[in-house]
């Protein structure tokens, strides 16, 4: 008898667990005034570079944050030459534009974004560090079994600079669209992904070199192969501050969130620090990051299967 009750109360929890899984919960969150956000990430490629200033609105708010318009926004190196940024056809988006084959910068120099708007100064320092050419990229091919096709993937090969502490974000556009889902976020620190392991000065290692290959579904879940012949590969490396290189860190840990019963042991949300900073301590907060990056890429069309260089 005492068994039966076991039983009929375990069942009983199970059930309670499974319903009070389908309640749906709609927090009260309270409300917080607006404050600025700055989305300043910076590189020496020779093209528009672009500011964006914005209002920061309520979290269930699904719409693009509103740009802030009027703002006087430059960058100025510690060699004195000054970038001025100019108000594009979008609200807060802020622009300035090389003439001819100029690029932005110069590896090695500082460089202090600001932006002044209302009476408010909201500025950040930060600097250009070096990064590694892409040598080559090459596609290989992983023989499928009872479960999978034959697939196709992509390495970028690159050789990390020395000394030690060297970071950057690793970039991919495949067929000319950049990858941006917060899983598709390929960073290294050296060599590798983190501080500490002592990869520095060595050929990238082989989970930051594959990283650069977007594993889909189709509508029945089987896994798409990242790559087929006429597909096209661009890598670009940026170089990172340390600080940039835990800001995004940070951005991943808080944004590729798969949901389900993994979310119980998630991180909790949190805010993000920002080196951004409002020189009147009272003033309006500001949240978000300036970065100034140097950038190589190589690119690479699949051809054929005759191109493959390894077989797994």
């Amino acid at each position: 008898m005492k068994q039966l009750t076991l039983k009929y109360l375990s069942f009983l929890l199970g059930i309670a667990i499974l319903t009070a899984c389908e309640d749906v919960i709609n927090p009260g969150l309270e409300s917080a005034a607006p404050v600025y956000a700055v989305d300043a990430w910076i590189t020496n490629s020779q093209q528009a570079q672009v500011v964006k200033l914005m209002r920061t609105q309520p979290y269930f708010d699904n719409s693009l944050p509103p740009g802030v318009s009027g703002a006087n926004v430059r960058i100025t190196d510690n060699q004195g030459i000054t970038y001025s940024f100019v108000e594009g056809a979008n609200a807060g988006e802020y622009i300035w534009t090389p003439a001819g084959n100029e690029s932005f910068g110069e590896i090695g120099r500082q460089y202090t974004l600001t932006i002044t708007i209302n009476g408010e100064t909201l500025t950040s320092t930060t600097e250009m560090n070096p990064v590694p050419p892409v040598d080559s990229i090459t596609f290989n091919k992983q023989l499928g079994n009872q479960f999978i096709d034959d697939i196709y993937f992509a390495e970028f090969w690159a050789t990390d600079l020395l000394p030690v502490g060297d970071a950057y974000w690793i970039k991919t556009y495949k067929n000319g669209v950049l990858l941006n889902k917060p899983s598709d976020i390929n960073l290294a620190y050296d060599a590798a992904f983190s501080r500490g392991g002592g990869f520095t000065g060595v050929t990238f290692i082989a989970p930051v070199r594959t990283s650069v290959n977007p594993f889909d579904e189709d509508e029945d879940g089987a896994i798409l192969s990242p790559y087929v012949v006429g597909d096209s590969l661009y890598v670009e490396v940026n170089s990172l501050s340390e600080q940039a290189f835990d800001f995004l860190t940070e951005v991943v840990i808080q944004t590729d969130r798969p949901g389900g019963f993994g979310e119980l042991f998630s991180t909790p949300l949190a805010n993000v620090p920002s080196n951004l900073r409002n020189t009147n301590p009272s003033g309006t907060k500001v949240v978000g990051f300036f970065n100034v990056a140097a950038v190589a890429g190589n690119g690479r069309k699949f051809k054929s299967l005759e191109e493959i260089s390894r077989v797994f």
